[in-house]
């Protein structure tokens, strides 16, 4: 890792838990399963929003053992008003994983959802947030976030998740073809997944959120 992504992810973490979110390091998915087992504790009620950051750090393998009690949103059969049931579950969860589409050098979360339950479940209701995110989510500050939303991680979890979106096909989202693109500004698909734009920054319930950077590449 160079000196320069090194001094990045310090002021990160710094920054992180000036705004009262506990930080860590990780220099692989290795050490950031090892550190997830001991930030959750056997029996409790976990759940998790859609990551693919989990997927690959083997991190979803952990929390959906039989050492917790896990809330399946994505468990075979189960119908969309069961899936519902999860959403509402998940805000009296102990803990809470995620993955966040950029974390600012300023110590920020951003993360733009179309279903929101995600964004819904990281500002309130699970006692603990564990944000899992590698270093190419790292971003200097939120107007840098709100671009790489634009051209990275929206575009790919549409096409992940087979959506009909302008973003999905020119891999870019339609209001960067204007010259003064807005925030809020995008396709109008029904399958559109940029709803709602939510920036973490001060925390109020220290240490609440936590957040894993890992020095790998993982996720959108």
């Amino acid at each position: 890792m160079t000196e320069e992504l090194t001094a990045r992810i310090d002021k990160t973490i710094k920054n992180l838990k000036r705004n009262n979110m506990d930080a860590y390091y990780c220099e692989n998915k290795e050490q950031a399963c090892e550190l997830v087992k001991t930030l959750i504790n056997k029996g409790d009620t976990v759940t998790n929003g859609g990551s693919e950051t989990l997927f690959q750090t083997g991190i979803y393998d952990i929390i959906s053992s039989s050492d917790y009690n896990y809330l399946d949103r994505s468990a075979p059969g189960i119908t969309r008003e069961e899936v519902e049931e999860v959403y509402r579950k998940t805000f009296r969860a102990d803990v809470f994983f995620t993955s966040s589409n950029a974390v600012t050098e300023n110590g920020e979360l951003y993360n733009v959802d179309g279903n929101s339950n995600r964004v819904a479940a990281i500002l309130y209701g699970p006692k603990s947030v564990i944000v899992v995110c590698g270093k190419n989510k790292l971003v200097k500050n939120i107007d840098e976030a709100i671009y790489r939303v634009k051209t990275v991680s929206a575009p790919k979890n549409t096409i992940r998740l087979n959506c009909d979106t302008y973003c999905a096909k020119e891999g870019k989202c339609v209001s960067l073809n204007k010259e003064n693109p807005e925030l809020c500004q995008g396709c109008k698909s029904e399958q559109r997944i940029c709803c709602n734009y939510v920036v973490s920054a001060q925390q109020r319930q220290k240490g609440r959120i936590k957040v894993i950077i890992i020095g790998e590449d993982y996720g959108y």
